[in-house]
């Protein structure tokens, strides 16, 4: 049986990187992964020419020149600015909240006439916020939270409003410029040829082992290694000792249509309640495709049970609790490190799963 410098058990972003340094450093990795396929869920599918974003859509954005540096290092990106938009029962709103919003919605023109309604409307929250619906309203008024946020939200987290903790939006970006990038970053573009790029050089020059489940024989692939690098739940790493640990999950529902523009933007949020998708997107607007037809994927965001995808963390006192638990025993492994948005509970941006496996790979290798 070989052995290696590292196992390295799952294939998304995290492991990646690492395994790009450990290969440079000259050490022999071997990656596991549980899905037919690497690349975690930034992996795109080829239909029709046009790279599919199989588990949602993946926009590269950062501040970091670092990490900008060395995605650029891997991959040419494009240009591609995220401009979502929102579609309330047919009404078409810019995403996020700016003054090209506030004059679709309320017919003025001036920031000064939008900041007039929004501070009236925030008038009627006049205690400390008691759940997300009190808290949205105290940050954007009444109408915005009605329309933009509201139905999205609950069908986001499959409760009410009146029922989510307010704690979940702490903010909501409110812009008095009309101004459509989602997004504060200094640099943002999507690779020109599809994540999968990036992926196969990440991982070039390490033996790959996919349909394996790491944690189904634990003992004989911890053995294959002098180091093991998990980027999986981590609850499922010890046996669900203390309980799951929760998420919500995502189902997919992807379309080819036999027409070369469906919606003519990558991303629409369906923000109102009735919708039963959260978003549909419209792959081949990320990178300016201009093949005769187009793939639509409908999003919809599901509860989490044992065996589903896990997507999000749900965050609460209980859920952290737990982790805490799963976390002191991963803190006293010796030959076994952790990472990823998986093994630390925590939803990441790509930049930060990069910045974070940079900084294991400074104290590793």
């Amino acid at each position: 049986m070989k052995h290696y410098d590292y196992v390295i058990a799952g294939s998304g972003l995290f492991a990646g990187v690492f395994a790009w340094h450990a290969r440079r450093a000259g050490k022999s990795c071997l990656v596991l992964e549980k899905r037919s396929h690497i690349g975690g869920n930034i992996y795109c599918e080829d239909v029709e020419g046009i790279h599919v974003h199989k588990y949602g859509a993946h926009i590269f954005h950062t501040s970091n020149k670092k990490v900008w540096d060395f995605v650029n290092s891997l991959a040419e990106f494009n240009r591609y600015t995220n401009s979502p938009i929102a579609n309330y029962k047919g009404e078409i709103y810019n995403m996020p909240f700016n003054m090209n919003t506030f004059s679709r919605m309320w017919g003025i023109s001036r920031p000064e006439e939008a900041q007039a309604i929004i501070k009236k409307q925030r008038e009627m929250i006049t205690h400390e916020p008691q759940n997300l619906e009190e808290q949205a309203i105290s940050l954007v008024g009444v109408d915005i939270y009605e329309k933009l946020v509201k139905g999205y939200t609950q069908k986001q987290w499959g409760r009410s409003c009146t029922e989510l903790p307010a704690f979940i939006i702490k903010r909501l970006p409110v812009r008095y410029t009309y101004d459509n990038n989602y997004f504060n970053d200094l640099y943002q573009g999507i690779p020109m040829g599809g994540y999968n790029v990036i992926v196969d050089k990440l991982f070039e020059g390490c033996d790959l082992l996919t349909g394996v489940d790491f944690n189904e024989d634990k003992e004989k692939y911890m053995a294959m290694g002098d180091k093991v690098l998990y980027t999986g739940t981590l609850d499922s790493f010890y046996d669900y000792q203390f309980g799951y640990l929760e998420y919500r999950s995502l189902a997919f529902e992807s379309e080819l249509l036999d027409t070369d523009n469906y919606q003519g933007v990558a991303v629409v949020n369906y923000t109102d309640s009735e919708t039963p998708y959260t978003r549909v997107i419209e792959h081949k607007h990320f990178e300016y495709g201009t093949q005769p037809k187009t793939v639509i994927t409908r999003e919809y965001s599901k509860a989490w049970e044992p065996g589903m995808e896990p997507y999000y963390p749900v965050n609460d006192a209980r859920n952290q609790e737990i982790f805490e638990k799963y976390d002191a025993l991963a803190r006293n492994e010796e030959k076994v490190m952790f990472g990823g948005r998986l093994a630390e509970y925590k939803y990441y941006d790509m930049d930060k799963v990069i910045e974070s496996a940079m900084k294991l790979v400074e104290k590793e290798i």
